[in-house]
């Protein structure tokens, strides 16, 4: 229970089930800074995470969290689709990863300006 109450610290939540959906990166591995969603928990140590693309939902990557960096922001359809259960698609995820990509790279261009 002690992992778990240090997860619900370090990210805000209160319930795990909030942290689905979160957009991540890969701090560790040879998917280092590679972006991902996080589709499952697996454990109080371990998130399972796809992106559509490298890592497909029939396949996701389980990952610990502290090679994680988690982002503040959710792909809300995703997280959703996820905790109804309803099918999620290679393309759902593919769709959102590069929404916040291009969020990412909207918004560091108007900080050059």
């Amino acid at each position: 229970m002690e992992s778990r109450d240090r997860i619900h610290k370090k990210y805000g939540v209160k319930d795990l089930d909030a942290i689905i959906g979160r957009y991540v990166w890969s701090n560790a591995g040879r998917d280092k800074d590679q972006l991902f969603i996080i589709v499952d928990i697996a454990d109080d140590n371990h998130v399972l995470l796809a992106d559509g693309d490298l890592r497909r939902v029939d396949r996701p990557k389980k990952k610990k969290l502290k090679h994680l960096k988690v982002t503040n922001k959710v792909a809300e359809e995703i997280s959703q689709a996820v905790l109804a259960r309803k099918r999620l698609t290679d393309s759902d995820l593919r769709k959102a990863v590069q929404r916040y990509t291009d969020e990412l790279t909207t918004y560091n261009k108007g900080e050059e300006v």
